[in-house]
């Protein structure tokens, strides 16, 4: 039987690319994306090069889209394999945490943190459906701890967006504890700096490569991690 693949932010950048590479896979991904036109755009482009892809209209803040999208999986096919939450946004660029806005905080979190949290939950008995069901948090080694202490990231500045990655990997590694022993395995991906329009054309990778990380883990084999932050295959430091 197919899998069925979720991907949040589906319509360009890097949850393009990864829809793009699991449908090539032979899997029937559900492009999500906030944004109607585009996200028709996205399917009509991928359905011409005869890939099982369908736009779903969801924006991951909205609880009535979250919602709508569990029930128009559950009508069919009726479970999910793969789930890569990957909508996510970086609003305080140049901002020091002496200066960043509640305001700036309080957005941040509700797309790469709260939505991913309260997506995931909305899905969960979809993926328990499965034979064997992955989640893909898409992470950042800009919320690694042990990195920033080190001066590592070269980003001190971005208060809201490395701590809203910070709390994502700590979903991660307390849904996958809690899963142990079931059908599905949660970790974290880091995609490198990418060729997006978060990243900017300054990145050094190109988006192609930059979505292989979650692509790898959103098709694990049964023997795979489950509870880790990687980055091409290697394990990161939280």
């Amino acid at each position: 039987m197919k899998k069925t693949a979720l991907v949040t932010g589906a319509n360009k950048g890097l949850g393009f690319e990864i829809a793009k590479q699991l449908a090539e896979q032979g899997c029937t991904v559900f492009l999500g994306a906030r944004d109607k036109e585009a996200g028709q755009k996205a399917e009509t482009f991928l359905r011409s090069q005869d890939l099982d892809v369908h736009f779903i209209k969801l924006d991951v803040n909205n609880p009535s889209d979250r919602k709508d999208c569990a029930e128009v999986i559950s009508r069919h096919p009726g479970k999910l394999d793969i789930l890569v939450n990957n909508a996510g946004v970086m609003l305080d660029r140049e901002k020091r945490a002496s200066n960043v806005s509640e305001k700036t905080l309080r957005e941040t979190f509700d797309t790469n943190f709260f939505s991913v949290v309260a997506l995931t939950q909305e899905l969960l008995p979809l993926l328990r459906k499965s034979e064997g069901a992955r989640i893909v948090n898409h992470s950042s080694m800009l919320g690694s701890l042990s990195k920033n202490s080190k001066g590592e990231t070269g980003a001190f500045g971005l208060l809201a967006y490395n701590a809203s990655k910070a709390a994502l990997n700590m979903f991660t590694v307390l849904l996958a504890k809690e899963l142990e022993g079931t059908n599905i395995k949660v970790n974290s991906a880091h995609p490198g700096w990418v060729k997006t329009d978060l990243g900017s054309s300054a990145a050094p990778m190109e988006v192609v490569d930059g979505a292989k990380t979650a692509v790898q883990l959103a098709t694990l084999p049964d023997s795979g991690p489950s509870g880790g932050f990687f980055h091409m295959g290697e394990a990161l430091p939280w």
